[in-house]
Order: structure tokens, then sequence, then C-alpha cells
């Protein structure tokens, strides 16, 4: 499938800022199913834009704006061409409890702040693979029963609840689905790890509408598990499907704070407001509306 994206944030200052520095996550991810034709990105005020990968395999790109500024807008555009993945090769459970997958997914099984587990997680999440024999089973059983037990609403948490407490409250947003799989995954033995990026559909909650043309989506989150011996497997729990080609990935880490789209530091003595908007097509993206500020987009609440 090939998809267009537009990606644009606007921040806006109740008084003038200068030295403002920025990081910025929002070029697709190249990979076995994705594959970038094209990557833009313009700043206003302009700026000088400098990239790297990090540690993770994902592009950043920073820019700094010196001069005195009541507003900064980020548009980053690009293309990609996104293909099925394999089916997946299972895996005897026994393998998990190998010296070998134990060091190479060791990164990728220790909680970190925003996939601490409880005992109460832990325990549900082996009920959840009791009977089970083989790794993908055991990762469909805990991503039916996390798509099952939390309800998708929006505005129900706020970026960095804790994972128990959505447990607790059967709500949450696309991130809070993700953080809590990678959790219960982790804490059964089974490498994870949080993937941020986009899901072509204008209701992410609708998977089973066929999407025509372009749409305004939000970002998307979902989770990668590692298999023994065969790699990385996607896995969608807010939809209950395998990632595919409607998923555009931006990047990949232990959790949010690796693939958070915009950082940014400013000096100046004002309150900050943000709005952001996120196009997808399967043509040219048409869409060219700057999202107002007044309607202030929490980006990350709406994960």
């Amino acid at each position: 499938m090939r998809l267009s994206l537009r990606y644009v944030t606007r921040f806006g200052y109740t008084n003038p800022v200068w030295e403002s520095h920025n990081a910025l996550r929002a070029c697709p991810r190249p990979g076995p199913r994705q594959r970038v034709l094209s990557y833009t990105l313009s700043t206003d005020p302009a700026a000088t834009v400098y990239s790297y990968e990090d540690r993770w395999g994902t592009r950043v790109d920073t820019f700094g704006i010196r001069e005195p500024h009541s507003e900064l807008l980020v548009v980053a555009e690009s293309e990609v061409e996104t293909a099925p993945p394999p089916e997946p090769t299972g895996a005897p459970l026994s393998e998990l409890e190998s010296d070998r997958y134990r060091e190479e997914a060791w990164i990728f099984l220790q909680p970190t702040r925003h996939t601490r587990w409880s005992s109460e997680v832990e325990d549900s999440a082996r009920g959840a693979m009791s009977g089970t024999a083989d790794v993908i089973e055991a990762i469909l059983a805990i991503d039916r029963m996390v798509h099952d037990g939390v309800e998708y609403r929006q505005g129900a948490t706020e970026v960095g609840v804790d994972v128990n407490s959505i447990w607790s409250a059967g709500a949450g947003v696309c991130q809070d689905f993700a953080h809590l799989t990678v959790a219960m995954l982790r804490s059964v033995g089974i490498g994870a790890r949080y993937v941020s990026g986009y899901f072509y559909a204008s209701d992410p909650t609708r998977v089973d509408v066929a999407e025509r043309g372009e749409v305004v989506v939000a970002t998307h989150a979902w989770v990668e598990a590692a298999i023994p011996g065969r790699g990385w497997w996607g896995i969608d729990p807010t939809n209950v499907l395998p990632v595919g080609e409607r998923h555009v990935e931006i990047g990949h880490g232990r959790d949010y704070d690796d693939v958070t789209p915009l950082r940014g530091v400013y000096f100046g003595d004002t309150e900050h407001h943000l709005a952001a908007e996120v196009a997808m097509s399967t043509g040219p993206i048409t869409h060219r509306a700057m999202p107002t500020l007044e309607a202030h987009v929490q980006v990350a609440a709406q994960q």
C-alpha cells in the first residue's frame, strides 16, 4: 500500500520566546515491510535541520531557532510503501528460558517508567497464557485479554499513567493498550517493544471499515514481540489484529519516552499552547488547513 502523510505541529506562546531547541521524530522508519519513498521537513521560523539515528534506529531531526518568536510551525511530509508482514513462525515456550534469547532480548524484558508491572498484572498475564504451548499462542492470548479488559476511551488517561492503574480502571487509549501489553509480555519472559506510528483509519476502533482517499488520524501505538530465533512480530492490541500494511511505523523503543514525537526547550517567561494534526492518504495530501491553537490537541493523550 502506498501512503502519503502530512504531520503538522503548531506551538503558540503568550509572550515571545527565543533559543528554542527541538528534537522531532516524524520520519517513517525503513524496515522489512516499509519502504520510505520521500520525506521533507519545514519549519516557520525557518531553521537549519540536523539529523541523526537514535540507538533504536529512529531518525531524529533537530533544529534550533535563536530569534524571538511567538509561534512555531513544524510540517513533515512523507510517502511510504508498506506491505503485509510474513506469517510468524511459532516457537515452544521453553525457548523463552534459553540463555541466548534472554541475552538478546534483555533490554526489552526490563520494566521501565511506563511499563513497571505489579504482581496482579503478572498473574493476569500468566493466567491468559495458561494452557498455551507456543510463544505465538501466548502473545495472542495476552493481546486478546488486554483488548477485552480495557475499554478504548478518549481522555481516560494522561501520558505517564501507571499500567497497573490502567488494568484496574479498565479504560485507556492506544498508548495505554500498548504499554500494558508490553508490561504483560515482559512479565512472563517475552521480550516486547513499544512502537509509535500511524494507522490508516478515520476511526481507529473500526478496523473493518475500508478506507479510501484522505483521512485525519491521531498518533497510534502498538507492540512488537520477540519470538525466539524468529525475530519481531507486530500486534495491535487496541484493534486486536496483527500489524499490517495500514500501519506506518515512525519508531520503536522500550516505551513512549524513547519515541516521543516532539521534544523541545525554550527561553522565555511565557505559557505555550499546542495543536497538532496528521493527514494520511492513498494519494497526494490535499488537506492544508493549519490546526488551531484553540483546539489544543494533546497528541500524546490520543495515542
